[in-house]
């Protein structure tokens, strides 16, 4: 990071969008809100964005939660309460409640950050980067205002490059060969190519940088428009291509590597499916995602435990984890994990088997299940000589089992079996 963007850095606000649902992860998002989703074994999915915002040098953040937002509020208050006013950070947690009449939810993502007009006029940025709180990558956003201001922007839109055909389910921006944006078009059923790269498309991440001054005055605007739905993606960005100046900045020319990563990773965790892959390809030899670098470390609220446990050593009774990752907390008595993602306190049982299980924190597992491809729910408690993952037609009338087939056990499914 150099003394340029260090400095457009310290007169930047990061406003993270927190409040989504994502609806696609099922009963996972029953009681928590997407970005409150665990990941990796320690942290949860917003802790990538809000850890991008610390490492780049912006040290005022404001996170918007709207849907089941009490484990994040509560993430964010045990994990994120580091900043000092006296320093000049601050992060503030702004729920949907701002308003005075009867309707008290933010309409839309701009919506979200209008409400909250009078927070951002009180610290006055220079800039603004807005930002999902949903993704998992590693990106330095220093490097994205750098650009912004060069070009003169507008708006700055971050894009990851995609295969072109399968850029169809996200905003696909047309730009010219100085990263100009041409035309903003919502998941088109044949997205415009990338000059020079035919097979790539540029779509968007969800990330603008504006100046402060700009984005409110456009905010302004937004509002007092009746036909307008109030959302950066649907409303504010294709005004701006239309009417101003609006840059890509690709996420290959900001996103952050080690030694080990070959190219940039960037990925929405909506679905179940790829939840549990996401999770299970850290277990791999060189993963994608290397969440070791401490160049780059990614920021959370850390329990207090004891170091994981591995007890039992007859046959058919080891405990033992090939390619695994494993938490603090865990005891492994007498299992056999094999490409497992272990978070906090799972406690394993004796000859109980796993292949491909991501367990969420606390799960208990008893005596001879044997579980494979899963993603279990916090907390939950698997009933001894419970088998998942060997009987597909069994596993989808008990559990939620996907196409690809990783079946999602919560609490009330094991509770149902006794019915």
């Amino acid at each position: 990071m150099d003394n340029e963007s260090q400095r457009l850095a310290a007169q930047t606000m990061a406003f993270v969008l927190a409040g989504g649902r994502g609806s696609r992860l099922f009963e996972l998002t029953d009681r928590r809100a997407k970005p409150a989703m665990y990941f990796g074994g320690k942290t949860r999915i917003i802790d990538f964005a809000l850890s991008n915002a610390v490492n780049s040098g912006i040290r005022r953040i404001g996170v918007a939660t709207q849907y089941k937002a009490h484990s994040l509020i509560r993430h964010l208050q045990r994990g994120w309460s580091f900043f000092r006013a006296e320093r000049n950070e601050s992060l503030d947690i702004l729920p949907a409640s701002q308003r005075l009449d009867e309707e008290n939810w933010y309409r839309g993502t701009a919506d979200a950050v209008w409400q909250n007009k009078d927070i951002i006029e009180g610290y006055s940025p220079k800039f603004i980067v807005v930002l999902a709180g949903d993704h998992i990558y590693k990106q330095d956003y220093s490097r994205m205002i750098q650009h912004h201001v060069e070009s003169g922007a507008d708006v700055t839109v971050g894009c990851i490059e995609v295969p072109r055909m399968e850029a169809s389910g996200f905003g696909v921006m047309k730009v010219d060969t100085n990263d100009n944006i041409l035309e903003f078009v919502e998941k088109p059923a044949d997205p415009p190519p990338m000059p020079g790269h035919p097979d790539l498309a540029l779509a968007s991440m969800g990330i603008y940088v504006f100046e402060t001054k700009f984005l409110l005055e456009l905010l302004e605007q937004d509002a007092a428009n009746p036909e307008s739905t109030q959302d950066f993606g649907g409303d504010l960005i294709p005004s701006i291509v239309k009417n101003g100046k609006a840059v890509a900045h690709p996420f290959s020319r900001s996103c952050v590597r080690s030694g080990l990563e070959k190219k940039p990773y960037w990925r929405d965790v909506g679905t179940v499916d790829a939840f549990w892959r996401a999770n299970i390809d850290l277990t791999d030899f060189v993963p994608e995602l290397d969440i070791y670098d401490n160049e780059w470390p990614i920021w959370t609220y850390s329990e207090l435990t004891p170091p994981a446990k591995f007890i039992h050593n007859e046959e058919g009774r080891r405990g033992l984890a090939v390619s695994s990752m494993v938490s603090g907390g865990c005891i492994i008595s007498g299992s056999s994990l094999d490409r497992c993602l272990l978070f906090t306190g799972v406690n394993t049982h004796s000859f109980s088997q796993l292949e491909g299980v991501v367990a969420m924190p606390y799960v208990e597992i008893n005596r001879k299940a044997r579980l494979k491809d899963v993603v279990i729910d916090r907390g939950v408690i698997i009933p001894a000589g419970l088998v998942v993952g060997e009987d597909p037609e069994l596993d989808a009338k008990r559990f939620r089992r996907t196409e690809n087939g990783i079946t999602l056990i919560t609490q009330p499914m094991i509770d149902a079996l006794n019915d």
